[in-house]
C-alpha cells in the first residue's frame, strides 16, 4: 500500500465479518478522474468466504488509488481516495476531470466503452426491482457504461415504469430474474442452478508453467486463492477435531416422484423457477430436526449448545470450489418457500453474489450430491457444525415389497455425524424419521 498526500475522503476495507482480518483487491471498477455515486461500487474484493464489491462511502471524483489489484488489504486499511462533490479542491480539480464529471452529469457514458453494461450492483438491483424497471432498457453513465442508482432514479423521475413496494423482497428478485432472462435485447450467459455443468463460460485461475523439460512439458502451478485457503484450513479442523462417524439409510421416494412430476410445470409457471427433489427433502430433514433438536447443535469443550433456529447449510459446487450459503430458519418456510431459497441462494452463489450473510450462521449442512449422479457419500462435517447429510441420486431398482419384486424409485441419505455429541442410536432415529418424512409425500400434499 501506497503513501499518499492528496486530499479527500479515504475509503476503507471495511469489517465485512467479525472473523474477516483482510481482502484482496480482485479488480478495480473505477479509475483515477473518474466520478463516483455513494454507495457505488469501485472495486472487487476477494475475501475468505465470499467475493463482494466495495461501495464508496461519498459522492465524488476518485483521486487515487492506495491498492494495487492482488494487493491484500487489512481491514481499516485505505484502498483509495475521493475527493467529494462541491468540496473546494473539487473545484480546483484538473480541467480533465472536471470534463469527466460534466459528461457524466449530462447522461452519457465516458467514450464508446460498453464491457461494463451488464453488470449490476445489488444496490441497483434492489433500486430496480422495487419500481419495477427492467435494467436492459436504461443507459449507464458509470465506467464501461454500467448502470449506476442514479441512472435508476433519473428514469423513475422522467416517468419510467414504476411498481408498488413488495413485502417479499425475495419475490421482487425472482420478478427481475425472469424479467432479465427473456429480454430479447441483451445476450445473457446462463447460469445453471442444477447439475454437473455449471456456467457456459468457467473462470480460468491464473497458473504457470514451471520446469519444461525435454519435451515441453512442466508442472502447472493454480494460485490458491482466499476461498480454496479458507476450505482447506476448515476441512483440515473439522478432520482434525471432529471424530467422524458415518451412516446410511435407503429411502422408496416412488410416491415423490410422481408428486413432482405432476406439479412441477405448473410451479414453474407460478412461481417462474424449477421444483427440485432438494426442497422435499429439506422439508423432510426440517420436520425431523423438530423431533431430534439434538442433530442441530455444536460442540463447546465443557457443553453441548443445541441451536433454536434450524439455518441449512446448502453445499453448492462451482467450478473452483463450495460454497455453502444458508436457508435461515428453514423451519419457518413451506415446500415453495425452501425451493424459492434453494434456487436464488445457488444462483447467487454460482454467479458470485453472495454476501457475507448469506454464507453465514449454518446449524446443519444439507447437500444433493445426486444431482451429479453420485448415489454413496462421505460427507466431511462442515465445522464447527455436528452433521451432514447427502441426498443421493434417485434410481429406478427392483425391490421386494409383501414378497414380490416391484420396481421402485430408490435413494441413499448418507449422514456423517460428530460422535463427540452423535451416537449411532440417535441418528439412526433420526434417518428413519426423514425416511418416513419422505416416504409421505404424495398427491395431497401442500406446497404452500
Amino acid at each position: 500500500m501506497k503513501e499518499t498526500k492528496a486530499q479527500g475522503t479515504r475509503i476503507v476495507i471495511p469489517q465485512l465479518a467479525e472473523s474477516l482480518v483482510s481482502a484482496t483487491i480482485s479488480k478495480w471498477l473505477k479509475k483515477p478522474g473518474d466520478y463516483v455515486e455513494q454507495y457505488e461500487p469501485i472495486c472487487e474484493l476477494i475475501t475468505e468466504k465470499v467475493n463482494a464489491e466495495l461501495p464508496s462511502t461519498v459522492e465524488g471524483t476518485l483521486v487515487e488509488l492506495l491498492a494495487e489489484e492482488g494487493e491484500t488489504v487489512p481491514v481499516g486499511g485505505e484502498v483509495a481516495i475521493i475527493r467529494e462533490s462541491g468540496s473546494v479542491a473539487e473545484s480546483e480539480a484538473s480541467p480533465t476531470a472536471s470534463i469527466s464529471t460534466a459528461v457524466v452529469a449530462a447522461g452519457g457514458t465516458a467514450g464508446a466503452d460498453v464491457s461494463m453494461r451488464n453488470r449490476y450492483s445489488p444496490a441497483v438491483q434492489q433500486l430496480a426491482a422495487e419500481h419495477g424497471i427492467r435494467l436492459e432498457q436504461l443507459n449507464g453513465t458509470g465506467l464501461g457504461g454500467r448502470i449506476t442508482r442514479k441512472d435508476v432514479l433519473r428514469y423513475v423521475e422522467e416517468g419510467g415504469p414504476q411498481r408498488s413496494r413488495t413485502t417479499d423482497s425475495s419475490a421482487a428478485a425472482i420478478i427481475t430474474a425472469a424479467e432479465v432472462q427473456v429480454s430479447p435485447d441483451v445476450p445473457q450467459v446462463p447460469v445453471r442452478s442444477t447439475g454437473l455443468h455449471l456456467s457456459e463460460e468457467p473462470p480460468i485461475p491464473k497458473i504457470e508453467v514451471e520446469g519444461r523439460g525435454n519435451d515441453g512439458r512442466g508442472e502447472t502451478i493454480i494460485d490458491v486463492t482466499p476461498i480454496r485457503n479458507t476450505i482447506a484450513t476448515r476441512m483440515r479442523q473439522s478432520v482434525a477435531e471432529i471424530p467422524h462417524a458415518w451412516t446410511m439409510i435407503e429411502v422408496d421416494v416412488t410416491n415423490l416422484v410422481v408428486l413432482r412430476n405432476k406439479i412441477k410445470d405448473e410451479f414453474i409457471k407460478k412461481e417462474g423457477i424449477n421444483l427440485t427433489y432438494l426442497a422435499f427433502v429439506l422439508k423432510a430433514v426440517v420436520n425431523a430436526i423438530k423431533d431430534y433438536p439434538i442433530m442441530n447443535s455444536v460442540w463447546a469443550v465443557d457443553k453441548i449448545i443445541i441451536k433454536r433456529d434450524i439455518n441449512i447449510s446448502l453445499s453448492v459446487g462451482t467450478e473452483d470450489s463450495v460454497i455453502t450459503p444458508v436457508i435461515k430458519k428453514a423451519d419457518q418456510k413451506n415446500i415453495a418457500g425452501l425451493a424459492r431459497e434453494i434456487d436464488e441462494l445457488s444462483r447467487k452463489a454460482r454467479s458470485g453474489k453472495l454476501k457475507l450473510d448469506d454464507v453465514q450462521g449454518g446449524t446443519i449442512t444439507v447437500n444433493n450430491t445426486g444431482s451429479f449422479g453420485s448415489i454413496l457419500s462421505y460427507p466431511i462435517i462442515n465445522y464447527p457444525q455436528a452433521v451432514n447429510l447427502t441426498f443421493e441420486s434417485i434410481v429406478k431398482r427392483p425391490v421386494v415389497i409383501n414378497d414380490m419384486i416391484a420396481v421402485r424409485s430408490m435413494a441413499n441419505i448418507c449422514l456423517s455425524l460428530d460422535h463427540r455429541i452423535l451416537d449411532g442410536v440417535i441418528c439412526g432415529r433420526f434417518l428413519q424419521r426423514v425416511k418416513e418424512n419422505l416416504e409421505s409425500f404424495n398427491m395431497e400434499t401442500k406446497l404452500y
